[in-house]
C-alpha cells in the first residue's frame, strides 16, 4: 500500500475527488468543476476541450452534452475518454481515464430541468459542432425554438449525460523543487479492486 496521508488519505478515490473539488469551490475564481476532456477521432487524432463536470457519483464522473457534438461522437465510437481537472489555486490536479456510457434517464431530465430557461432553449437550438452561417442565424433558431417549446421545454432526445467509469485515477499535488506527490489508482475493470502506487514526480 502506498504511503498516503493528509490530502491523499482514504480508501475511496471518489470521496477524495469530491473533497478536493469542495476545497476548490472555495478558492477558484471561475468554474472549479471545469475539466479538459480528451477523446480521439476515427483516425486516432486526439481532441481536447473544456467542459463542466456536473457530478462525482459513487463510482463515476458525469458531464452533459449534445450527443451530436464531436466529443459525443468520438466517445460513442471509442467507448472511452480521459480528462484532467486542474486547480491553480490549490496546485493540484486529478487525471482520469475510463469507460463511457450515456445517462439518458431521470437523472439527465432532472439536471436539464435545473438549468436556466435560456440554457434549456439553447440546447434545443444549437447543432453543436456543425457549421454555422452566422450569429444571427443562431439567434433566429433560438427564437424559433422558444416559440415551439415555450417556457417549459423538455430535455431534447439528442442531449444528455456521459458517465465516465474510471480504470485509472491519478491525484497530483505540487511539491517543493518540482518534487511533486503523485498517487495512481488503477483497476482492471469497473467494480474491480484498486491497485494504488506512488509515482515519481
Amino acid at each position: 500500500m502506498a504511503d498516503r496521508s493528509g490530502i491523499f488519505a482514504g480508501d475511496d478515490p471518489f470521496a477524495i475527488a469530491r473533497s478536493w473539488l469542495t476545497e476548490a469551490e472555495a478558492v477558484e475564481p471561475n468554474d472549479p468543476n471545469a475539466i479538459a476532456l480528451a477523446t480521439v477521432d476515427e483516425t486516432g487524432m486526439p481532441n481536447v476541450r473544456m467542459v463542466l463536470l456536473k457530478e462525482i457519483e459513487a463510482a463515476a464522473f458525469v458531464f452533459y452534452t449534445n450527443y451530436g457534438s464531436a466529443k459525443a461522437a468520438e466517445i460513442a465510437a471509442a467507448g472511452k475518454a480521459a480528462f484532467v481537472m486542474h486547480w491553480k489555486s490549490l496546485r493540484r490536479q486529478i487525471r482520469v481515464r475510463g469507460i463511457t456510457s450515456r445517462e439518458e434517464g431521470p437523472q439527465a431530465d432532472a439536471y436539464y430541468a435545473s438549468r436556466s430557461l435560456q440554457s434549456r432553449l439553447g440546447a434545443w437550438s444549437s447543432r453543436q459542432s456543425a457549421p454555422l452561417a452566422s450569429r444571427g442565424a443562431l439567434m433566429a433558431e433560438v427564437a424559433r425554438m422558444t416559440a415551439r417549446h415555450g417556457m417549459a421545454p423538455t430535455r431534447p432526445p439528442f442531449w444528455g449525460g456521459i458517465r465516465i467509469e474510471p480504470l485509472e485515477i491519478e491525484f497530483w499535488a505540487d511539491g517543493a523543487f518540482r518534487l511533486h506527490d503523485r498517487f495512481r489508482w488503477r483497476r482492471s475493470a469497473p467494480g474491480a479492486g484498486w491497485d494504488i502506487v506512488r509515482l515519481n514526480p
